[in-house]
């Protein structure tokens, strides 16, 4: 049987659902993500908004020089998660295997739910119709004979729209003069490498298959492919025992040239890394330290370890690794695991057994002591796992009352 694929992708999702929850939102150019005088970038941002030229990951500076009267908002990632598993849920319920891309999109294999192309048709119109009914939002739906050609249609007829591609050949008939941008796994810096051969076009890499295979190696061989309608991807399910690192970075508001303070910081990042990874059953044996100067230069460092408590082993050892590096003031500062595996691969020695649980201790001495230092109460956070978007918060708020030394 010919695989069938549906390709889902909520509506401006983060802008979306902050219209639904405020009706007076609706109809204005709404813009998620840092305010216009922070640091940062959009998230999302509403189509009324995207009139102005306004696009996710644009600087926030930017964005509010091209659109000075948008409503700016900041994200709240929680009440989006919770959305994100409704909608998920509703889409699970059509398919075999689901390959979540984001919050707001998948791809969603329903050959033998569906069983034809006239059905999964079928299913999109009632995907489209619950998400509507039960959610309160819009989704763009694509169906097709692959994953490339799915994600083609369902930005076909953005916002609120439905697509079918039913073959390879529709599928070069609609794309064979349009720019390779076009093709989804054409970036814009491989755009520009073949710009530079003179391919502008989808029909120009079809004219020049071999010089682009020749340039581009597997890459290159895969886009020729692609240009021909061809996707043997499956529809794969995330499993987060299959991720290869867990990291959680902060972004400061103003540059940080005190290194305890930032050190104070890793401790944070440490629990929150823990938790993240301690929720997916994971562990790592490496250990790394990620930091971006004011300039923009970013540097990173890591090493190899055996600890089993994951707070203490991130915070010892990227504390460690700060005290190696140069000095100068900080824009961004981030830790992480890499090297993961499940938690229950092997059994815990009496050694690491013994260090678990004194640096439990040391842990949980150094965040008290943090907490009267600054004279903050981190129960919540600690409640809610140390989430990254409560943290933006915290470090903010130590960062400008950082206690004077003795």
């Amino acid at each position: 049987m010919e695989r069938i694929i549906i390709h889902v992708d909520m509506d401006a999702f983060y802008a979306s659902v902050e219209a639904r929850d405020d009706p007076s939102l609706r109809g204005k150019p709404l813009i998620i993500g840092a305010m216009p005088d922070e640091r940062g970038v959009v998230s999302t941002c509403s189509y009324e908004a995207r009139e102005f030229g306004v696009h996710s990951a644009m600087n926030i500076k930017e964005a509010y020089k091209l659109c000075p009267d948008g409503v700016f908002i900041r994200p709240d990632f929680e009440k989006y998660r919770r959305v994100s598993d409704q909608i998920h849920e509703i889409w699970d319920s059509y398919s075999t295997a689901s390959e979540n891309i984001a919050l707001d999109e998948a791809y969603l294999d329903v050959t033998e739910t569906a069983g034809s192309l006239d059905k999964a048709v079928e299913f999109a119109y009632d995907i489209k119709r619950r998400v509507a009914d039960e959610v309160g939002l819009t989704c763009s739906v694509g169906v097709s004979y692959c994953k490339a050609a799915a994600k083609t249609a369902s930005e076909e007829m953005k916002p609120d729209g439905l697509f079918v591609i039913p073959s390879p050949e529709d599928f070069v008939d609609l794309v064979i003069d349009r720019g390779v941008r076009s093709l989804p796994s054409v970036g814009k810096r491989t755009a520009e490498k073949l710009r530079g051969i003179g391919v502008e076009t989808v029909r120009d890499l079809l004219d020049r298959e071999s010089e682009v295979a020749s340039m581009l190696g597997k890459h290159g061989a895969a886009l020729v492919r692609l240009a021909h309608g061809i996707d043997d991807r499956d529809v794969v399910p995330y499993r987060p025992e299959n991720a290869k690192s867990v990291s959680r970075e902060i972004t400061f508001q103003a540059n940080v040239s005190d290194f305890d303070f930032l050190k104070d910081v890793l401790l944070l990042l440490s629990f929150s890394v823990e938790n993240r990874a301690r929720r997916h059953g994971l562990r790592g044996s490496g250990v790394v330290l990620k930091i971006t100067y004011s300039n923009m230069e970013s540097i990173t460092r890591s090493r190899m370890t055996a600890s089993s408590d994951i707070a203490f082993n991130v915070y010892r050892e990227t504390s460690d690794m700060l005290n190696t590096i140069e000095r100068r003031p900080v824009r961004l500062i981030g830790a992480g695991i890499y090297n993961t595996s499940g938690s229950k691969t092997r059994q815990t020695t009496l050694d690491e057994i013994a260090e678990l649980g004194s640096g439990r201790m040391l842990m949980e001495a150094a965040l008290e002591d943090l907490q009267e230092r600054y004279g903050i109460d981190l129960s919540d956070e600690a409640a809610g796992g140390y989430r990254i978007e409560s943290l933006h918060g915290t470090v903010e708020y130590m960062r400008t009352h950082r206690p004077r030394a003795a």
